[in-house]
């Protein structure tokens, strides 16, 4: 059984809160400077900022320009309130449906970019994170190298440097692979569609999670193939019992699961349930395509294990991508296809040839030069802050009966509304106020999720955040007047 240990400014917010609700610190007091609070208690400058933040999310405190922080004067009906429940596990009915979300996908990130809307529907963690200059000065050292950069350069599986840093990566967080496994792609979702492509053919059945990342069930729709969604706990992960079951009636040619920090749920299935859900892929002859893409965005102490270390038959084809945890400006991902490699590698020769060089040696001279573990720590830190924010920003402002789950990782919320809220409409409201966010309909084949939305959490609290979400939280109220 994994433990956590609390965060810093986690244990400094619970003991400024527990001051406050033993009276030590009074409503209209003022608190400590965080200069002196930070030399007070042998805390960071940016400790003491993050706790701070986190209580006044949650209404305990409140920030007066060039003054500080105060108790705020209403603190007895401000008292943090009890964490939201989180959302049950779905119950999809157990039939296979044609997969029709490119649309609503392709308008909803068209939106995100339009009259400086507020992202919170993004896709795409804020670039901000990532060391987008160090990059680019890799970027322009192989230019100035003269080293050879044509298409025919690297053709698959990809160039050797990088393929030996991902394989370095990979063996380091306990999974042993060799260079011969691994083949690189645009990004993971040429990753997710290649090994579909290479397990599946059009009108074949495949089992996806419930709700599902919107890219799993574009590729099921590129394809002309059909998903079944399979009942999903917010902790859990996928119900592996019911999958047996739609297994044992119908025919699933393969599974696509995101295991840890799965979007839009946020969960990392326990090691047993991966170990289960690997076997029965094996019982059943069915392949099991695994996302990775945001394993590297963990909260706990240790790298999350990954379906493909349970893997003794070659069954599981694992994809990734460096855009949620370096840089989303280079397309750079990796699929580990395991027996399907030879298929995968054919496919990718097929599709688009190669993989663009300059990107790939780019990545390749960072990842060589170290550094990348150094900036995942800032990032996980950093993420499990702004998770934590805007957690206590939407129980204490949203409307009664809405429900929120507790990531593990990655960088979204997902977030049921009251029955009576329809997303869609919320989503065409906010839009008009210059807000995205992501309506539930993108993450399903029906319209189970009418209700929910997911939330970005990954940008910088700031007041345009701030007044966001609560106009979000306005706008939701209004559709239940």
């Amino acid at each position: 059984m994994k433990t956590t240990r609390q965060p810093l400014y986690q244990r400094f917010a619970e003991q400024l809160r527990a001051s406050l609700e033993n009276g030590v610190l009074r409503p209209g007091d003022r608190l400590s400077s965080v200069r002196q609070a930070a030399l007070q208690h042998g805390l960071s400058i940016t400790t003491v900022v993050r706790a701070y933040e986190l209580l006044e999310s949650g209404g305990l405190i409140e920030s007066h320009p060039q003054s500080g922080y105060f108790v705020r004067a209403r603190f007895a009906a401000a008292v943090m309130p009890a964490a939201p429940e989180e959302p049950g596990r779905s119950m999809p009915l157990p039939v296979s449906a044609e997969v029709d979300v490119s649309r609503h996908v392709l308008a909803t990130l068209k939106s995100i970019h339009q009259h400086d809307a507020v992202p919170l529907g993004s896709p795409y963690p804020d670039p901000l994170l990532f060391p987008a200059h160090r990059i680019s000065q890799y970027h322009g050292s192989v230019l100035r190298s003269g080293g050879p950069l044509g298409v025919l350069d690297d053709l698959p599986p990809g160039h050797p440097e990088l393929i030996r840093q991902i394989v370095r990566r990979h063996v380091e967080t306990g999974l042993s692979i060799s260079p011969d496994d691994v083949v690189v792609t645009v990004g993971a979702t040429e990753a997710i569609n290649l090994c579909l492509q290479a397990v599946a053919k059009a009108g074949d059945t495949i089992a996806v999670e419930s709700p599902t990342f919107y890219a799993m069930l574009h590729a099921i729709e590129r394809l002309g193939m059909r998903a079944i969604e399979v009942p999903t706990d917010p902790r859990l992960g996928m119900d592996i019992a019911a999958l047996g079951k739609i297994m044992q009636s119908q025919p699933v040619a393969a599974c696509m699961v995101m295991p840890n920090f799965q979007n839009p749920l946020g969960f990392e299935m326990p090691d047993e349930n991966k170990r289960q859900l690997v076997e029965l892929g094996a019982r059943y002859n069915m392949p099991i395509i695994e996302n990775g893409v945001y394993n590297e965005l963990y909260f706990g102490n240790a790298h999350p294990s990954v379906l493909k270390a349970y893997d003794k038959r070659g069954m599981v084809l694992y994809c990734s991508s460096f855009s949620k945890s370096l840089t989303s400006a280079y397309r750079i991902g990796w699929t580990l296809p395991g027996r399907y490699r030879v298929q995968v590698e054919k496919l990718k020769f097929l599709n688009t040839l190669s993989t663009s060089s300059l990107p790939q040696r780019a990545i390749a001279a960072y990842l060589t030069a170290g550094g990348y573990d150094r900036h995942l720590r800032r990032v996980r830190r950093t993420l499990q802050q702004r998770c934590d924010i805007m957690s206590a920003f939407v129980g204490r402002f949203f409307p009664a009966g809405t429900r929120i789950t507790r990531p593990s990782g990655g960088y979204v919320l997902w977030i049921e509304l009251p029955s009576a809220i329809d997303s869609m409409a919320l989503y065409r409201q906010a839009l008009a106020e210059g807000i995205t966010i992501a309506p539930g309909r993108l993450f399903s084949t029906s319209d189970a999720y009418r209700s929910f939305i997911r939330l970005n959490y990954s940008y910088n609290w700031t007041p345009q955040i701030e007044q966001a979400l609560r106009r979000l939280s306005e706008l939701a109220a209004g559709m239940l007047d």
